[in-house]
């Protein structure tokens, strides 16, 4: 025998569902009592994405069975510093926030890593490698990969909404509010390892005849050896991340 629920989904979660099926009660037919987790990923929808679940009324967890004639109402999560009350599914990011980014988002995480964040990436791994160090080192995962945050390991996980990564950094500093743990320029660009201030004559052999006349003061990556100073790209990074400082980052969500 066949069943049928109603779903309704709210705010955000609409993202991710056809255009002829947002913001309408939307029919479901199955067979014996799938938990309401696998129902709501079978619509597309993620689960680090939901925030609340409601079955015919009352709040559920997502091992809840789907009824028969149920109606579910699916809500988003909120952002962490709205000022709001978290919903009882979404567990608090932690803080610092330190990030695991797929293989189309290096832009991405370079300017997370600009900022201060721990915002690891990799091209070469795959969806179960990044799966598996999202959860062994605690971080959110970033993705335009929906299928990625549907791994039931994955405990922190955002959809990025937008393709372009100015849009899509302002979507992340909202959603985890990340405005209260900037670090600018501690955090190597290249490999995301931390950055020291270092000796001028200790890094003289990796440096260019003009750089060693016209620079006095240097920092280098810990990990990568990467050296850095205050030239013209650095006034442009600093100009860069004062605009980010003055904008209020209002929830879209």
């Amino acid at each position: 025998m066949v069943n049928v629920a109603q779903l309704l989904f709210h705010g955000s979660l609409n993202d991710f569902l056809p255009s002829g099926a947002r913001q309408q009660w939307m029919p479901y037919s199955f067979m014996g009592a799938p938990a309401v987790k696998d129902v709501i990923e079978a619509c597309n929808v993620p689960h680090p994405e939901v925030g609340s679940i409601s079955v015919n009324g009352r709040e559920a967890t997502f091992s809840a069975p789907l009824p028969h004639q149920g109606k579910v109402e699916v809500f988003p999560v909120v952002p962490e510093g709205s000022g709001s009350p978290l919903p009882s599914l979404q567990i608090p990011a932690p803080v610092p926030a330190a990030f695991i980014l797929d293989a189309h988002l290096g832009k991405l995480a370079r300017y997370l890593r600009l900022l201060g964040f721990d915002a690891f990436y990799e091209n070469e791994y795959d969806e179960l490698a990044l799966v598996h160090l999202a959860v062994k080192e605690q971080r959110i995962v970033l993705t335009r990969d929906v299928g990625l945050l549907k791994h039931k390991p994955v405990r922190w996980g955002y959809w990025l909404r937008s393709q372009q990564w100015e849009e899509q950094l302002r979507e992340v500093m909202v959603r985890f509010n990340l405005a209260p743990q900037l670090a600018p320029f501690t955090r190597c660009l290249v490999c995301n390892g931390k950055i020291q201030e270092v000796e001028k004559q200790d890094i003289l052999h990796l440096l260019e005849p003009k750089t060693k006349q016209y620079f006095h003061l240097f920092y280098q990556c810990t990990r990568c050896q990467q050296v850095y100073w205050k030239g013209s790209h650095f006034g442009k990074m600093l100009s860069f991340v004062e605009h980010l400082q003055e904008d209020n980052f209002k929830s879209t969500f």
